[in-house]
């Protein structure tokens, strides 16, 4: 899905800063949202409302050391609002709040941090793969969607999904591998 976000909405330090460092991270943000909050929200709505709340707290000179965790964390505090909402006013929720592990109090900082990096890690990684590739990694990773729902969607063979994600698969593993090299040399 398009962001309803233009150039001419923002200033373009911004629209750079926000193509660079907020809008890659939508298909995850999505996935995670469609994990924590199967049915209890509309994903689209709370989407929006978070790049709009990011864009406002960045021109409101709101310090964000990372933009991706500010974008997460803002798209769950809307979800629980959104939640919250319909318990207040009697709407029964599809969610039960005891189910959705909003606060994870089992992972130490030390493992959060470990787990983010290598996320973005794999993000990077699935962003230098070439075009084709990409899109059908992020259907079948993120999006969870078989290989002949991808081969229909993107108009090409079930052999073909089979053999991008194979490749997709290779050179993210070869980008890992490199990064731990490089690791290793500091």
């Amino acid at each position: 899905m398009k962001s309803e976000f233009s150039s001419d909405t923002f200033p373009s330090a911004d629209h750079r800063w926000f193509n660079d460092h907020v809008l890659p991270h939508e298909p995850l943000l999505r996935a995670w949202l469609r994990s924590r909050f199967p049915r209890g929200v509309d994903l689209d709505d709370l989407v929006q409302e978070s790049f709009a709340r990011v864009l406002r707290a960045r021109a409101n000179g709101a310090a964000m050391r990372s933009p991706k965790a500010f974008f997460f964390a803002t798209a769950r505090n809307l979800a629980l609002d959104v939640l919250r909402h319909r318990h207040v006013s009697g709407q029964d929720t599809l969610v039960p709040f005891d189910s959705l592990n909003v606060l994870d109090d089992s992972e130490s900082i030390p493992e959060t941090v470990d787990r983010t990096e290598k996320l973005e890690r794999l993000t990077l990684a699935i962003q230098s793969l070439p075009e084709r590739c990409r899109e059908v990694m992020t259907l079948r990773k993120v999006y969870g969607l078989p290989q002949k729902e991808i081969a229909a969607r993107l108009g090409i063979s079930e052999c073909t999904v089979s053999a991008q994600l194979t490749i997709g698969v290779r050179k993210c593993t070869e980008s890992f591998a490199r990064d731990r090299r490089e690791e290793g040399l500091r």
